[in-house]
């Protein structure tokens, strides 16, 4: 990136920031006992992000608490602002997450603690550079029906035998250092699914934003699993950003067919227009804030926070 990328970056992020402030002035959540848990790991930087990623979904839903994964830099300011606006959400420290022989950081924490709290909540896991926009129905039905949902990673992804998705994929080199982790992890299905329900599935999700049924596979199995990629690649490999979410598409994967929301509806931003009736909106690193889209998202989602009160 260039220094010239670099300044256009951070002019985008404080207009998004200054049109996220606003959610503040949006009335708290009332959360509820309800067995669902709405679950996000954030840090100072992705406050206000995060309120109009928790409270805009929670609108929509009508359903659950919120736990948070504190990732080590909230500020006590932040702290009073996240009890006012949630509810006094569940906190947990981030350096007491135990990760076992899973690699540390790379968002692993996060993962595993939902796999302890998912002992007997539905957990919904979503990360907080997202906005509902829309009525969630395929949502609420999965959470009612006690099945996992995820949001696709791309258009084209499907629940496949492991077998059968290992066609589907480019034969990429596993042990190149240029491969990125999640195309290694992938490639090498076959041989470390072994500890997994069989037959063993995969499906190419997105881990921001999925729900995971109560019950289910547990941190034994995220262990294992680790431990068998571990042995073929190599730690060094496998600790790089990105191996969190192959966990979490395995996870998904395994446990019954889930429910994979229509991307036309609920989709990942790629730097293209959103379309009329999107629902949800994933606005990844790379284009978070081109075209303006997360910044009318943003705006939109807090209008309708305002206009419900």
């Amino acid at each position: 990136m260039t220094l010239r990328d670099k300044l256009i970056r951070l002019t985008r992020e404080f207009l998004y920031l200054r049109q996220a402030r606003a959610v503040l002035d949006t009335p708290p959540i009332a959360p509820k006992g309800d067995g669902v848990i709405l679950f996000s790991m954030i840090g100072t930087r992705v406050l206000l992000p995060y309120l109009v990623a928790i409270k805009s979904l929670h609108a929509r839903l009508g359903r659950g608490r919120i736990v948070i994964l504190d990732d080590g830099t909230l500020t006590a300011s932040d702290k009073a602002h996240l009890a006012h606006h949630l509810g006094n959400p569940e906190l947990h420290d981030f350096a007491e997450v135990d990760v076992g022989p899973c690699p540390r950081y790379c968002v692993w924490e996060r993962l595993l603690l939902l796999l302890d709290l998912r002992r007997d909540h539905y957990v919904v896991q979503v990360d907080s550079d997202t906005v509902t926009l829309g009525p969630v129905p395929e949502v609420l039905a999965a959470i009612d029906a006690g099945r996992d949902f995820t949001l696709m990673g791309e258009a084209s992804a499907r629940w496949l035998p492991i077998d059968e998705f290992v066609k589907t994929i480019p034969g990429l080199d596993p042990f190149s250092p240029g491969t990125h982790v999640q195309g290694a992890a992938e490639e090498i299905l076959p041989q470390t699914s072994g500890a997994l329900p069989q037959p063993a599935h995969y499906v190419r999700a997105c881990a921001g934003f999925v729900g995971f049924k109560p019950g289910g596979l547990g941190r034994d199995v995220a262990e294992q699993y680790s431990r068998d990629v571990e042995a073929v690649i190599g730690m060094d490999s496998w600790k790089r950003w990105g191996s969190e979410q192959v966990m979490s598409n395995v996870i998904v994967a395994n446990e019954g067919e889930p429910v994979l929301l229509p991307y036309a509806r609920y989709l990942n931003f790629w730097n293209e227009p959103l379309p009329a009736d999107v629902a949800f909106a994933h606005f990844i690193g790379t284009y978070r804030f081109h075209r303006g889209a997360y910044v009318e998202a943003t705006r939109r989602a807090i209008a309708f926070l305002k206009n419900r009160s």
